[in-house]
């Protein structure tokens, strides 16, 4: 009996996951589910995709991002869906566009990073920002995370003590109202400014309702250098006491005298998931980037100036370049540049990639997709792990690479039939050529698509192909299956 799929990708190498090993078949797709995976030789599809033994692998699912306004503001969603994610987890370190009752002017750092000028704060309640995601889909889908930074900035007055017990409360209502709308989560920035001052017990206390809702505790580490040990037992001691969960977010080793410490690192996280549920994610590269400052500038060996509001002009600069046209020191010139963004030159290749191999790691890209001149890992992290890193230095086979930005994602996060390619699994797909994916975003040119890419299919629908956005916009907003959580 002849079956007609809205489409049918003929002759896929099919890397499913799991982890598994690739296999050839064909894929049939009807509606938003994969109906079919075998030899469907004598079947027909409304629309027909012969891979001719190239890749079909499930959507990429990015593990970190700040994509919470990209969604809304260029809702094509080109940077993601241009390297094959198709689902993004949004509102990480603390920072998330919603709830924000009311818009501080100016908009305190780092949730400017989010967006310079507020007007995009402008939903007073987590509900209120799933309703505008849902009214106006993006390319992508979403699970959301509420930041803990954003809720001090809109329930304190003063950043630099820790939250009264009547602030705590406030918070934790707000954490409330955000699971209940559909939040997966409650993230942390520990590291910044805003967010230094908050003990343990008031991340803790804030975090309670978590366990209720089986949402997961991601965290941008209080310490990523010197007493990253230190910040890692925190981590665990919150995830514990809340009874949930953890992420720990862009695991990483920050500094000259901390070369060689993912290794420690990786070990004290490996003997604590014996007792406890602790997911990891990391991005490619040795260069991070967040908001220019003097102290994160003094420990980098080069900065790149990723964008500045005073002085727009030299976004996509060397920092020591901009100082010598001043005339001026780095930390004189940071003071005119801000506030601005900078790639900070802070890691050593050894510990990126003994962190990238560890087999609990999944892949998120951390870009920040409204600077001027983004971080390439914006456009290139899941190509550049496929490409660089898989095939050409070979720290992993494909099928360990896609199930590190696939399946082992979706189990973490509790995104139920995503990640994997499966008959009854929601149909998000990438199609690629193994033998030629790879970033195409450098320092110097950072906004490129990458190469090898073929087609991007979100929830049955076609979103990238031939090179461009296809204008559809087929994303949802994804909720956490509880039961499994931590599995």
């Amino acid at each position: 009996m002849q079956e007609t799929f809205d489409i049918l990708i003929r002759n896929a190498s099919v890397v499913d996951g799991t982890g598994a090993p690739r296999y050839p078949g064909d894929i049939g797709i009807c509606g938003d589910r994969i109906v079919r995976i075998g030899d469907l030789a004598a079947q027909r599809g409304k629309v027909e995709i012969d891979l001719a033994g190239r890749i079909a692998a499930p959507g990429f699912i990015d593990a970190h991002t700040h994509d919470d306004r990209l969604m809304l503001s260029s809702p094509d969603m080109a940077p993601k869906v241009s390297q094959g994610i198709t689902t993004v987890v949004a509102g990480n370190c603390g920072i998330s566009l919603a709830p924000m009752p009311h818009v501080p002017q100016p908009v305190t750092p780092p949730l400017n990073l989010l967006d310079e000028d507020g007007k995009w704060f402008s939903f007073p309640t987590f509900a209120a920002y799933i309703a505008e995601l849902k009214a106006k889909p993006a390319a992508t889908n979403c699970a959301l995370l509420v930041g803990h930074t954003t809720l001090r900035v809109v329930t304190m007055d003063d950043l630099q003590q820790p939250a009264t017990a009547q602030q705590i409360e406030r918070m934790r209502g707000l954490v409330r109202e955000a699971l209940e709308a559909g939040a997966i989560g409650v993230s942390t920035g520990l590291f910044y400014e805003p967010a230094i001052a908050a003990p343990t017990e008031e991340v803790i206390a804030v975090c309670r309702p978590l366990k209720e809702f089986g949402g997961v505790y991601c965290t941008h580490m209080r310490d990523e250098a010197d007493r990253v040990v230190d910040s890692l037992e925190e981590t665990f001691r919150i995830g514990r006491e809340v009874g949930v969960p953890v992420v720990i977010s862009h695991l990483k080793v920050v500094g000259e005298a901390n070369r060689g410490r993912s290794q420690e690192a990786i070990d004290l996280i490996e003997k604590n998931m014996a007792t406890q549920p602790i997911c990891v994610d990391c991005y490619p590269y040795t260069a991070g980037s967040t908001v220019l400052s003097a102290d994160r500038a003094a420990s980098s060996s080069r900065v790149i100036v990723s964008w500045s509001k005073p002085l727009p002009q030299y976004a996509g600069q060397d920092l020591d370049a901009i100082a010598r046209q001043m005339g001026v020191s780095q930390e004189e010139a940071i003071g005119r540049l801000s506030p601005a963004g900078g790639i900070y030159f802070r890691l050593d290749e050894s510990d990126v990639q003994r962190i990238l191999q560890y087999g609990k790691t999944m892949i998120g890209s951390d870009g920040l997709p409204h600077d001027a001149s983004p971080h390439p890992r914006l456009w290139g992290t899941f190509p550049r792990v496929l490409g660089h890193y898989g095939r050409l230095l070979g720290l992993f086979p494909l099928e360990t690479a896609v199930y590190k930005m696939t399946g082992l994602t979706a189990k973490n996060f509790g995104l139920k039939d995503r990640g994997v390619l499966r008959e009854g699994a929601y149909a998000d797909l990438t199609l690629f050529d193994a033998d030629t994916i790879d970033s195409a975003a450098t320092y110097e040119k950072p906004i490129a698509p990458a190469r090898g890419i073929d087609t991007v299919i979100v929830n049955g629908a076609v979103v990238w192909r031939n090179g461009k956005s296809t204008g559809s916009r087929p994303g949802r907003v994804l909720n956490r299956e509880t039961q499994s959580a931590g599995s």
